[in-house]
């Protein structure tokens, strides 16, 4: 028997193209294969057959073709969340196709379901001796993407949104809450899933995407709750950019990890006229708050943000590392990670330019926010601790 474990876990893992969706892992499947456990979140769906049902139309999500399922087991990925926003983009099809594919590859999965029933059920994987239980919500909507009993979709805690407002015509002050039954149920399934295992991973789909220093005030309700109810660790997602950490009655929260892979050969106005596209890129950045006019001399600022070098500051992003001993987490870190211009993420180390953007980008997401976690590099590694 093992003495120590390596659990990984990376972020919103998208595969939108007919290519083959294996070499986009190369740079990265050594890491991801050689861990004991590595988990990934499925934001996008995989079908040849879907209905284009587009549960946000602003935003539609088309499915990866079902021949690219395989690059997850292939990639290393052990373990999927479902829960997200376009859990019902393909329609029936998109759910049932993507279940059976991994499935079909032995990959356990949690948080969607061919009913509500089915989108509660935990998954449960074990290591030398070790029990790891995994749920996952989305916490984001829309209302269409979920689970009822009749219906296919995820799992998910309801969030009530109240708009107060300060000046006339301002942006108001954004206040959000769980509803309480939704939330009810998540507590229950992390208590009668907690005697199974030793260790018990929630992943919530949440949060303001593009804005990595800001939490909506459900995230923490929601988180807290998760760990009150005995989840030993928060994976958050959906926000495609990195968020700070927390650590909260010793249980680790990433708040935003980010996305992985984002592969797209489709949406994000590039089946639009260039009219159409430009309009829909307005758009995208009103709903985001925008536009944000704080560059030299008034000008608008590219949305969303890049760097000096032209970089996505969404294309930052990190492989969480949990190491295991005696059925818990002993030990939190992360892999500072950029994905490149040819789509693949690459693993950067401590004296790279972008090694030093990752590890100060997630730094001052937490510090600007007034976050407890602490960061300090032990190698190529970031070592995730509580400020003193």
């Amino acid at each position: 028997m093992k003495e120590k474990l390596t659990m990984l876990a990376v972020s919103d893992i998208i595969l939108d193209t007919p290519k083959p969706a294996e070499p986009f892992f190369n740079l990265v499947r050594p890491v991801l294969t050689a861990a004991d456990i590595t988990v990934g979140q499925c934001e996008v769906y995989y079908t040849s057959r879907g209905v284009a049902t587009f549960a946000d139309p602003r935003y539609p999500a088309t499915p990866s073709p079902i021949s690219s399922i395989d690059a997850l087991k292939t990639g290393g990925i052990d373990v999927v969340s479902m829960a997200s926003n376009h859990s019902w983009d393909a329609g029936i099809p998109g759910v049932e196709d993507t279940i059976n594919g991994l499935d079909r590859l032995g990959i356990l999965h949690s948080g969607a379901g061919m009913n509500l029933d089915e989108a509660h059920r935990p998954c449960i994987m074990e290591k030398e001796g070790t029990k790891i239980g995994f749920l996952s919500y989305n916490c984001v909507g829309p209302v269409s993407s979920w689970a009822t009993k009749t219906k296919p979709g995820c799992a998910y805690v309801e969030i009530k949104t109240v708009y107060e407002a300060n000046f006339a015509g301002c942006p108001p002050k954004v206040l959000s809450y769980p509803e309480p039954e939704s939330l009810d149920w998540m507590i229950r399934d992390i208590k009668e899933l907690r005697p199974q295992v030793d260790i018990l991973v929630v992943s919530l789909h949440k949060g303001i995407g593009f804005t990595p220093t800001k939490l909506s005030m459900y995230e923490q309700t929601v988180s807290y709750a998760a760990i009150d109810a005995g989840a030993d660790l928060i994976l958050g997602h959906h926000a495609h950019i990195l968020k700070g950490i927390e650590i909260y009655k010793g249980k680790y929260i990433f708040h935003g990890m980010g996305h992985f892979l984002k592969v797209l050969d489709h949406g994000m106005g590039k089946d639009m006229s260039p009219k159409d596209a430009k309009k829909f890129m307005m758009n995208f950045v009103e709903d985001h708050g925008g536009p944000f006019c704080f560059g030299p001399d008034g000008t608008m600022i590219t949305f969303p943000p890049r760097d000096e070098h032209g970089v996505e500051l969404s294309d930052m992003t990190l492989i969480a590392k949990f190491e295991i001993e005696d059925r818990k987490i002993t030990r939190v870190s992360y892999l500072p990670v950029l994905i490149r211009t040819d789509e693949q993420p690459e693993i950067l180390t401590r004296d790279s330019e972008y090694g030093q953007k990752v590890f100060r980008f997630v730094k001052n997401s937490t510090d600007n926010i007034d976050l407890n976690a602490a960061y300090e590099w032990d190698g190529d590694e970031v070592v995730v601790t509580e400020k003193k």
